[in-house]
């Protein structure tokens, strides 16, 4: 069961984290799963005219961040510990790119995750895939 809808959830992260506004919407949320759509613009742009790592590493970061918080409703503190990312193809710099976060492990203190970020005009294809991270988040106390 969905702990937000995804107009909540963007207003929670909205609430927390103006500066998220840069980083991605939610546009879908399913059990364990989150999925955000960034609309690129100059500023995550690099050198060389695609999308930058560090712009995907925190797409895929506030992706696993929103499946997390709508596993386990507000609890603001949870905070990543691990993030591993692979870059597998250059993302089209005149795309949007969609985060799709899966858990893979829910317990007490820990959440265990993937994320797949996909550019091109059909977001979700394998052949779309331009990155893979997987995100281990530290979940404090929680009723």
């Amino acid at each position: 069961m969905n702990k937000f809808s995804v107009d909540e959830l963007n207003i929670f992260l909205k609430t927390l984290f103006p500066q998220a506004d840069n980083i991605g919407a939610v546009t879908g949320l399913a059990k364990n799963t989150a999925e955000l759509k960034l609309i690129v613009n100059d500023s995550h742009l690099r050198p060389g005219g695609t999308i930058s790592g560090p712009t995907m590493m925190a797409l895929a970061d506030v992706a696993m961040y929103a499946a997390i918080l709508n596993a386990i409703g507000p609890v603001a503190l949870a905070v990543t510990t691990n993030l591993n990312i692979n870059f597998l193809r250059k993302p089209e710099a005149d795309c949007d790119i969609v985060a799709a976060a899966k858990i893979l492990k829910l317990g007490k203190r820990l959440a265990v995750g993937e994320v797949a970020i996909y550019s091109g005009p059909n977001t979700g294809a394998d052949d779309n895939l331009v990155a893979h991270a997987t995100i281990t988040y530290s979940i404090p106390n929680h009723a």
